[in-house]
């Protein structure tokens, strides 16, 4: 008989364990609480591991990328304390091999993943469910399940646990314990949102920054799609969730001052309209062992690097891609394959957490020096790097050479 695991959380990291789990031959069964598929979704920044983990997986030609097209003078703006715009260091003026995605695209691509072509089992999955209980026995882990749908509770055995459901893991507190001893407080807080057009007067695919000490306003331009806009800023009192107003009354009161200006003044008026959002405070997850006996944890479940990194998604990808490839290495030893899985993963999550400190300073600058320094920095940056990417547009554009010089 096939092993099966429940994988709890139908996003990113949960469909990316349940579809390298049943290449290594399991039968997964995933649970979501939400009571259908989220189609909607931010920006995200895909690096190389994201891009190659979605090979790995097998996803890749059903994922939509939505780089725009580079131009002369570069598509990323700042905006001075003036009003003045500058050209800028773009997320993309970066070596080939990245690539701009709304969370959708890449949740669509492994949608597909998880329900096949036809030709093959789907993955099995339950939504408006969640787990309740975990025991763990030599033999297997069983779980209590509550279906919200139905209003009933069930049990059910499994060889194996995924916890897959974000920063706020049931999995995590029901196994390993409390939040509180692994979220680490990074005393900011983030709100994302599609816009529903462009900031007026900048090109469609154009992207913008807004910065001033612990407060920023970015907008990523994309290909085919109106922008999506994030909004930043730092804090010592990291209000709750679900008290303090709405989100648009705090926004709007953390941005009283900057709102003058065009760029800001649209995003938090296009805020009010959105028909979806996200506003968090922003955390890390550091763990000393992802996995406890046959229950292990996934992406931001074990280890949220937070947004600033720009690695969620891509970490996310590369750990289902992971576990996949350990259990196909170790089949008949799942203490062995979470062994394998950690050792192999951790080199690479505990760096990426580490280079968050530095991003978080370009995506939002601590003081005013810091603003100025690294206003300084990345024009010189950006002065090299648009420099040779206007050489190579240019030569790409010129007139191929025809017939032969007599």
């Amino acid at each position: 008989m096939q092993k099966r695991a429940l994988v709890v959380g139908l996003g990113i990291a949960g469909m990316s364990a349940a579809i390298g789990l049943r290449r290594a031959g399991w039968t997964p069964v995933i649970v979501e609480r939400a009571p259908e598929r989220r189609t909607w979704g931010y920006y995200i920044f895909m690096f190389q591991e994201g891009l190659q983990a979605a090979a790995d997986l097998g996803i890749a030609e059903h994922l939509h990328t939505r780089n725009p097209e580079w131009r002369p003078g570069g598509n990323s703006w700042t905006v001075d304390r003036r009003g003045g715009r500058k050209p800028a260091l773009g997320l993309l003026d970066a070596p080939s091999g990245l690539a701009s995605v709304l969370r959708s695209d890449i949740e669509a691509a492994l949608w597909q993943g998880i329900v096949g072509d036809g030709t093959g089992d789907a993955v099995e999955v339950r939504f408006a469910t969640t787990p309740v209980e975990i025991t763990q026995g030599p033999g297997g882990v069983q779980v209590l399940l509550e279906d919200a749908g139905a209003g009933k509770r069930y049990r059910e055995d499994f060889d194996l646990v995924v916890g897959a459901d974000g920063m706020r893991s049931s999995v995590r507190r029901m196994v390993f314990g409390p939040d509180e001893d692994y979220m680490v407080n990074w005393k900011a807080m983030i709100c994302a949102f599609q816009l529903k057009e462009q900031v007026p007067s900048y090109e469609a695919s154009d992207s913008i920054l807004v910065a001033r000490p612990k407060r920023a306003v970015w907008v990523f331009g994309l290909a085919d799609h109106a922008p999506c806009a994030w909004l930043t800023y730092r804090t010592e009192d990291v209000p709750d969730r679900f008290a303090g107003g709405s989100a648009v009354e705090q926004l709007r009161a953390v941005f009283s001052g900057m709102d003058d200006d065009p760029v800001v003044r649209h995003v938090l008026d296009s805020l009010e309209e959105a028909p979806d959002h996200v506003f968090d405070s922003i955390h890390q997850v550091k763990m000393p062992r992802w996995s406890a006996g046959r229950v292990v944890l996934v992406g931001d479940a074990a280890w949220c690097m937070n947004t600033y990194s720009a690695m969620g998604s891509s970490s996310s990808l590369r750990g289902g891609a992971a576990l996949g490839v350990a259990f196909e290495e170790h089949p008949d030893d799942i203490a062995a394959a979470l062994a394998a899985y950690e050792t192999g993963l951790r080199p690479y999550i505990t760096k990426q957490q580490r280079s968050a400190r530095a991003k978080q300073q370009r995506f939002v600058p601590s003081s005013r020096p810091v603003e100025v320094l690294s206003s300084v920095v990345l024009e010189l940056i950006r002065k090299v790097v648009h420099r040779r990417m206007t050489a190579e547009y240019n030569a790409s554009s010129a007139p191929a050479l025809s017939g032969t010089a007599k």
